[in-house]
């Protein structure tokens, strides 16, 4: 089955408001992680709530495992998985009865509901936490269980809005494993929007950069980083008086930047692998460094080179401009 996602001219007009989304085109492949960057009122939730049929797109096509979701929502609906940014838990329920609920809700055989909701709970590390209340949970143990109801149905996309936002570092580490797995082992097309450079860098396959509604980039994070600039290399001479023969040498292996005080920085003509010419170099005329740094372009200089802005924080969601229909949520 095809459970890549297709979109072109994609529109969403808020009445009395901007054009929160303005006409982007974008192809996810079957089984990518696409992570989808951007700031706060980018445009990147309403992306998500259009593509899992929560909004109508004003304008535009696109399609999700080949059905339109504009004339064939209950179909896109009955292959995704959705956790947004908002998880939609019951404080007073705990999660192996959370699980009771979203299986029937699934229509899975009753049979099976149980043993399917053991198996999420254990994937996701609640198995000691499945009896207690939810509203006991930490922020990363009701992340993972909303990804793990998500789950329930097996889709075969799955959509991630701003998953780890305000989550401590081993939580996300928790979840970026398992979103790996899924691609990996399973096949999942995951559709993530971040504001967390280094999650979009370590998860995805590629990334697409939205700005005011329209698409800055896309490509591979390796492609996009080496569009804007090769690595520099930045020494600091242990011996200051030889600051100058430091920066002689380094400038046989590159364009001289404006270093640090007390730094020689290069721009690299072939990049990284001239590092091991570069340590020899020093080491024939016996010049010893305090310290070298390797500084590669990263997706912050990305968003910096195409928007002209750095993407700071993880915060809040996309400000809509229009409420969702009453009723709207995360597709069960």
């Amino acid at each position: 089955m095809n459970n890549g996602i297709k979109v072109e001219g994609l529109v969403r007009q808020f009445k009395n408001g901007p054009r929160a989304v303005d006409g982007i085109d974008l192809e996810v492949e079957p089984g990518e992680i696409f992570g989808f960057l951007g700031p706060n009122g980018a445009g990147k939730s309403t992306t998500v709530h259009m593509l899992t049929t929560l909004l109508p797109p004003t304008d535009g096509k696109a399609t999700v495992a080949g059905f339109d979701v504009a004339t064939e929502g209950s179909k896109v609906r009955a292959v995704i998985g959705a956790a947004l940014q908002e998880a939609a838990l019951d404080p007073h329920l705990t999660a192996r009865e959370h699980m009771r609920l979203q299986t029937a809700l699934q229509g899975l055989p009753h049979d099976q509901r149980r043993s399917r909701g053991d198996e999420l709970i254990e994937r996701v590390g609640l198995t000691e936490a499945a009896e207690r209340r939810v509203g006991g949970y930490s922020g990363g143990m009701k992340r993972r269980l909303d990804l793990a109801l998500a789950l329930v149905h097996s889709p075969s996309v799955l959509f991630l809005d701003e998953p780890t936002t305000g989550l401590d570092p081993q939580s996300r580490s928790s979840l970026w494993d398992e979103v790996s797995r899924l691609s990996r082992d399973e096949g999942v097309t995951v559709f993530l929007t971040t504001q967390y450079l280094e999650e979009a860098d370590q998860l995805a396959d590629r990334v697409g950069i939205i700005d005011e509604g329209k698409i800055a980039a896309e490509g591979t994070p390796a492609e996009l980083k080496a569009e804007i600039g090769r690595p520099s290399i930045e020494v600091s001479p242990r011996d200051g008086a030889r600051h100058s023969e430091a920066q002689a040498i380094l400038a046989g292996f590159g364009e001289p930047m404006a270093g640090n005080r007390g730094t020689v920085e290069v721009r690299l003509n072939e990049g990284i692998e001239e590092l091991a010419g570069i340590v020899r170099a020093f080491d024939s005329v016996g010049l010893e460094l305090a310290s070298l740094v390797l500084n590669e372009p990263t997706l912050d200089d990305v968003f910096l080179a195409k928007t002209g802005r750095h993407l700071e924080g993880a915060g809040g969601e996309d400000t809509l401009e229009e409420p969702l229909p009453a009723g709207a949520g995360a597709p069960a």
